[in-house]
């Protein structure tokens, strides 16, 4: 077990839901597994005057909430102990100035400070600019460390500009671009299920693998957030983030060792290796789509456009890309990255399909390798065996393991992600190359997707894939890879 410094926790944006559903609950459950500092403090930062005991009150209405009040008591009076409020309203100018002279406190709090920033985007570089004037980014005497929330920039120019400005007054190793995604166990799980069993590694390549699917769909709609998805759209919502970094940790060469750095580097080395989409062949490499009216569950639901009250929008709700990557690995194996809301079906997934056995009986027979991350951790294996008989015929079988069995601690994207920052653990965050590397990738294709005011696709809710997006598969044989049946539940 690594051990952690003693250090100061403060949240930004405390009152807010990600702070309140994820943040806090989370690190009473590190506490409760007796995973944080002895004298670790959290000082919550929010823009109202609010009196510490009325804070340290709405936290255990947050835990009864999250823990339906089913928590050990003596637990719960050591975190609420660890917890402090300090009101930092905009329209005073000394705020931040008050902050570190708080901070400055010793016997109370530790002088290693990370800085969670789960704060509007246009507001990053900002924190970041008024924590460096009082002097609480330098590292003189004790670490010092700043998370920042997803989107990192909506660009690769707002990347890039937003890098300039934090980096006056933070090093590379200070700033942690979290992506919750790399924070499930289930993700994490894919660099283990490929380097520590050898059988997998000698199939791991274009010789074996007839192409890959990075798979998120949802049955849900955009709900109350039509604007702000108007404005980002499934390419930049989704895929920029989570299935990029999926595709990376799927296709990255084994490191030297499971260090942070080393896991990085080859990260980076992945998705600097894939080729640019032909924007003259766009169509063969991109498809986008919205929903249209349908049922969900039996329920009759609106189309994007009635949603959002607008019928001229061309954003994509249904995003499916095509990539090669440039390494003798993968020479020829596309990689299939989508995500769709309104889709029938809820799941995340890697699905691997191997090439045909030269002794195939049948155009069926197919091998595939699925690693489903939500809304069930599994792995299933699926391979031809001979039906009992007289006669010589085959038939696909699943061998099915549980990336979770009974018992099995529980453990919340955040939770992970909260103590991989106390342990000065980056592997599990972005390094600026990742950021810029993915937005290099895919600014083209939203531009261009802007730029086309041609009428979109319209699928059905409740729907699977449009026929429409098969355009960008290699060959015909090739189709999208559904949910997998685990005896009465779908995956």
């Amino acid at each position: 077990m690594t051990k952690i410094d003693d250090c100061t926790l403060i949240l930004f944006g405390a009152s807010g839901n990600l702070s309140r559903i994820k943040l806090i609950p989370g690190l009473f459950r590190l506490d409760t597994l007796d995973r944080l500092p002895e004298k670790m403090k959290i000082l919550s930062v929010g823009r109202s005057p609010l009196e510490e005991s009325a804070w340290r009150d709405d936290i255990k209405s947050m835990l009864d909430i999250k823990f339906k009040k089913n928590y050990d008591t003596k637990v719960f009076e050591r975190f609420i102990a660890r917890n402090f409020y300090q009101a930092n309203p905009p329209s005073d100018e000394n705020a931040f100035k008050k902050l570190s002279d708080r901070l400055s406190n010793k016997s109370t709090f530790p002088q290693n400070l990370a800085f969670f920033l789960s704060v509007r985007p246009s507001d990053f570089a900002l924190i970041v600019d008024q924590l460096a004037s009082v002097g609480l980014t330098e590292e003189s005497k004790s670490w010092r460390r700043v998370v920042i929330e997803k989107p990192f920039g909506t660009n690769l120019e707002t990347a890039q500009a937003l890098q300039k400005s934090i980096t006056k007054h933070l090093k590379e190793t200070q700033i942690y671009r979290i992506d919750h995604y790399l924070g499930k166990s289930a993700l994490q799980n894919i660099l283990l299920t490929r380097f520590v069993n050898h059988i997998f590694d000698p199939l791991w390549t274009h010789e074996h693998i007839d192409h890959i699917q990075i798979t998120n769909n949802e049955t849900l709609g955009v709900g109350e957030r039509t604007q702000f998805y108007d404005a980002t759209g499934a390419l930049r919502d989704m895929i920029q983030s989570h299935l990029m970094q999926m595709l990376a940790l799927t296709t990255m060469e084994m490191p030297k060792t499971l260090s942070p750095e080393n896991i990085r580097a080859e990260k980076i080395k992945a998705l600097e290796s894939i080729i640019p989409i032909p924007l003259n062949e766009l169509h063969k490499h991109a498809f986008k789509a919205q929903y249209g009216r349908g049922k969900i569950n039996g329920e009759e639901v609106k189309g994007y456009l009635e949603e959002l009250k607008n019928p001229k929008s061309v954003v994509e709700t249904y995003a499916a890309l095509k990539f090669y990557i440039n390494t003798p690995r993968w020479k020829g194996v596309p990689m299939y990255i989508r995500t769709a809301k309104r889709l029938h079906a809820s799941d995340t997934a890697i699905a691997i399909k191997f090439k045909k056995a030269p002794l195939s009986l049948t155009e069926q027979a197919d091998n595939w390798l699925v690693i489903s991350i939500q809304p069930k951790e599994f792995t299933r294996f699926e391979i031809e065996t001979k039906i009992q008989g007289l006669d010589t015929k085959v038939r696909t079988v699943a061998m099915d393991a549980p990336n979770r069995i009974k018992n099995d601690e529980s453990i919340d994207a955040y939770e992970s992600l909260l103590l991989n920052l106390m342990q000065g653990d980056q592997s599990l965050y972005l390094h600026i190359n990742e950021v810029e590397a993915s937005w290099r990738l895919l600014d083209p294709v939203i531009k261009a997707w802007i730029d086309d005011k041609s009428p979109v696709f319209t699928y059905e809710a409740g729907s699977s894939d449009p026929v429409e997006s098969k355009v960008i598969f290699d060959n015909p044989e090739q189709f999208w890879r559904q949910s997998i049946e685990i005896g009465e539940n779908k995956l």
